[in-house]
């Protein structure tokens, strides 16, 4: 008996704990003993999803090696991965909307708020995170990301399924997280068009379209030999300088462009593809893989007047540019991409930079 009477108390005291802590979280203190927009562990985030109310949408997907992937074609920039990655981990609940203005935010970001979806790689079996079996991915957050608040010192947050948004931030920042959650694409795409060392190449092909005769081709036997070859008669030229050649090469090493021009129609997009380009960058990787971009002088904006003072006709600091043959062009500016559109000139003995 006394055994069982041992056990009556302590399911009394367990219940009246249990009633304590309900009465407790039903009242209306704030409590805040957990966060649950936080993501404690972002090394098993797998992908997450933006989405505004525009109908832009953003998927980033870690793949198997590691990198990132937008929308299922592109390359990410790694600091906006990093960045939103940080945010995760580290966005914390301040306080509760106030009452007063609740109806108000909620009616807000009813209509301007971005959609997050958080996906993770879980086990349904772990004990005790040292043995873990069958692995899945798991949709472990979504909530709506709204404006920052009047003092820009925290953002609205509201959890899928919640009556009730709150501010967030992050401890240690003032500001606010808005920006970050961008559903634009054009905000996640790395600015890179080449990253490739010279033994990384094969081959590259310059065509000046508009002066045939400046154009080349440099081919790589081996890291050992180079092999440059004019492209009016696709003759292999006989001298040229080596070490400017293999100079010239490593500038492929980190090109970039500047931004996509995603407000362009593609009406106008078309037209400008249908011109033959002023330039072209044939590239081949060892693997044997192609890596093209085309680029177009591009009409001066007014007001842009050239070294007279007249009104100029083409805009001397940027052109376009169109990347293995992509839906949209891209912006690139001369300040980068005079190292590449050098003339076959340059690397002969005798003539130097035209």
């Amino acid at each position: 008996m006394k055994r069982y009477r041992n056990s009556i108390i302590l399911l009394v005291v367990l219940a009246g704990i249990a009633t304590f802590m309900l009465l407790q979280n039903r009242s209306g203190t704030f409590r805040k003993d957990s966060n649950s927009f936080a993501v404690e562990d972002t090394s098993s985030i797998t992908k997450f999803f933006l989405a505004d109310k525009r109908n832009n949408t953003v998927k980033v997907e870690r793949t198997e090696s590691g990198s990132w992937l937008l929308n299922d074609k592109y390359e990410v920039n790694p600091t906006m991965v990093q960045v939103m990655l940080h945010t995760f981990m580290s966005i914390d609940i301040k306080e509760p909307v106030a009452k007063a203005t609740r109806n108000t935010i909620i009616r807000v970001m009813a209509g301007k708020s971005v959609k997050t979806e958080i996906y993770q790689k879980v086990y349904r079996i772990n004990l005790f995170g040292k043995i873990k079996l069958f692995p899945h991915e798991k949709l472990i957050r979504t909530y709506y990301v709204g404006d920052a608040t009047m003092e820009n010192d925290g953002t609205f947050m509201l959890m899928e399924g919640s009556e009730d948004p709150y501010v967030v931030d992050i401890p240690g920042f003032r500001g606010f997280v808005t920006s970050r959650y961008s559903a634009l694409e054009g905000d996640w795409r790395s600015h890179s068009i080449y990253r490739f060392r010279v033994p990384d190449l094969s081959s590259v092909t310059i065509k000046f379209n508009e002066k045939p005769e400046l154009s080349y081709s440099i081919t790589n036997n081996n890291n050992k030999e180079f092999v440059l070859t004019t492209l009016t008669d696709n003759s292999a030229v006989a001298n040229f300088d080596t070490g400017r050649l293999v100079q010239y090469l490593g500038v492929y090493k980190n090109l970039n462009y500047e931004s996509v021009l995603d407000e362009m129609t593609k009406a106008k997009r078309d037209s400008i593809v249908a011109t033959v380009p002023t330039y072209e960058v044939i590239l081949v990787d060892k693997p044997g893989k192609s890596h093209t971009l085309k680029a177009w002088k591009r009409k001066a904006d007014p007001g842009q007047l050239d070294l007279d003072g007249n009104q100029a006709e083409y805009d001397f600091e940027r052109m376009y540019g169109l990347i293995d043959n992509s839906e949209q062009l891209v912006s690139i500016q001369y300040f980068v991409f005079n190292e590449v559109f050098v003339p076959i000139q340059f690397f002969t003995h005798n003539v130097g930079i035209e």
